[in-house]
């Protein structure tokens, strides 16, 4: 697969399109996917609206499913009138309406006069539902039949309707006045009687929403209910719509990461942190490769800085050769607290269990939690050197160096990424080279100067 997605990268770069246009029918959905986020990268939007102009129909909107929600929006840009028409049309009216309304108002409007009329007014409908509601998410096509309705003429009805609704297992009954009187599934209306009146079939006890009812409650109400759909109902009871599962979920993930982020302090950028995470783990190895390889270089630095903190110390290792032994616990403990505390710190960020604007109250009970387990350590480890090299002031050398190392490390392990996340960087990439850096060049100044004081009647 790789080798043909080169191909295709080839003949777009060449504009070879008939050669093109015959590579892609037959191209993998993901590889297509992958193709299209590495033009993204580099920034390539001609490239990217050419490979979908030579797509079919039905292609196009497969790919175009699978892309997040900024790069649709970023593809219809780049793409011409007619494709983004088309694209635009084949859509159900919800996904439309939320596309839509993340886009310019003249872009919107262009497309949304493009549409048939009866297109037109079921997006317009969702439009002007308030945003965040029922009824801007709900799919105002769905099955409906009528109390007077027999089993027989409803199931013809649903065999006309099936090729065309979302959901067809689920069916809501309504009076002439389209109120919402009850519910069946399909399971029911196969087993009546063909004569039988929908309306003695249908429970009566259907629970619904309202068009303004909020949408992450709606979304809640199916996941608890562990429903596929929850009717829509207008201020008269009238049925105007259903919401899905599949939205509703999609409706969970963006609330629960607004509400993340909110409790951070960090709204602005939770559309950027999603982002930045899925090129990470789908994206182009260059992307890795170019938000990864500096701070490894940072690392790289630190160690030979690190090295040359030991170099400067050698005459004091020439002396207390025992001095070497203990380098290795320092280092590695200090490195194993730190990690563990950007690690709490990131997973908390993300739960939204850190207030971004009290961080300092975060911070100092973080450095707290360190310093004790510090001096847990530190005396533990004393009394290990001690009794192993029969030297007491190299037990107190290093007992306090592991206690100031591990002190450091856990506040770094705060420090570090809350710098990061103000400044915009990518701090799941950048926390551990900074704070492996950072720690290791100053738990070696640390053990090497208390050593000296420790042990300066064996210096020379």
């Amino acid at each position: 697969m790789l080798e043909k997605m080169g191909n295709i990268r080839h003949l777009v770069e060449q504009k070879d399109l008939e050669k093109l246009k015959t590579e892609l029918q037959s191209a993998d959905l993901r590889g297509i996917v992958d193709l299209l986020e590495e033009f993204r990268e580099e920034d390539k939007i001609e490239e990217m609206g050419l490979i979908f102009r030579l797509l079919d129909k039905e292609k196009s909107m497969e790919v175009f499913d699978l892309l997040s929600f900024p790069f649709q929006e970023k593809l219809i840009d780049s793409l011409a009138d007619e494709k983004v028409n088309e694209i635009i049309s084949a859509m159900a009216p919800d996904d439309r309406a939320r596309i839509l309304d993340e886009l310019p108002a003249r872009v919107a409007k262009q497309l949304l006069n493009a549409l048939d009329r009866e297109e037109r007014k079921k997006t317009a409908d969702l439009l002007g539902y308030a945003p965040e509601t029922a009824g801007r998410i709900m799919n105002p096509e769905y099955t409906r039949l009528r109390e007077k309705d027999t089993a027989g003429e409803a199931l013809e009805k649903v065999r006309r309707l099936a090729e065309d609704r979302e959901i067809i297992y689920t069916i809501y009954v309504t009076d002439e006045k389209r109120k919402l009187r009850g519910v069946l599934s399909l399971r029911e209306l196969l087993r009546a009687d063909a004569g039988e009146q929908v309306g003695n079939i249908m429970s009566p006890d259907v629970i619904s929403v309202t068009t303004d009812t909020d949408q992450e409650d709606v979304a809640r109400l199916l996941q608890e209910r562990d429903w596929i759909a929850v009717p829509v109902v207008d201020r008269e009871h009238r049925l105007v719509g259903i919401v899905t599962f599949d939205d509703a979920m999609d409706i969970l993930d963006q609330e629960t990461t607004e509400d993340m982020f909110q409790k951070a302090g960090l709204i602005p950028v939770a559309r950027r942190e999603s982002d930045r995470s899925e090129r990470l783990v789908s994206g182009p190895i260059f992307h890795s490769w170019k938000v990864r390889l500096p701070f490894l270089l940072i690392t790289m630095i630190g160690g030979l800085l690190a090295g040359a903190v030991i170099d400067s110390f050698e005459a004091s290792l020439e002396a207390v050769t025992a001095l070497a032994i203990f380098i290795p616990v320092i280092m590695d403990m200090g490195g194993n607290i730190g990690t563990q505390s950007s690690t709490i710190f990131t997973r908390a960020l993300v739960l939204g269990q850190i207030d971004m604007r009290r961080f300092t109250r975060h911070l100092g009970r973080e450095v707290l939690v360190g310093s004790t387990m510090g001096l847990i350590l530190g005396l533990l480890v004393m009394l290990v050197a001690t009794l192993w090299q029969g030297i007491p002031q190299l037990g107190y050398a290093v007992g306090l160096a592991l206690f100031f190392t591990l002190t450091l490390a856990t506040g770094l392990g705060f420090l570090v990424p809350y710098i990061l996340v103000k400044l915009g960087f990518d701090q799941a990439a950048g926390s551990d080279p900074f704070i492996t850096t950072i720690k290791d060049i100053s738990a070696l100044l640390i053990y090497f100067i208390l050593a000296n004081q420790f042990l300066s009647f064996m210096m020379p």
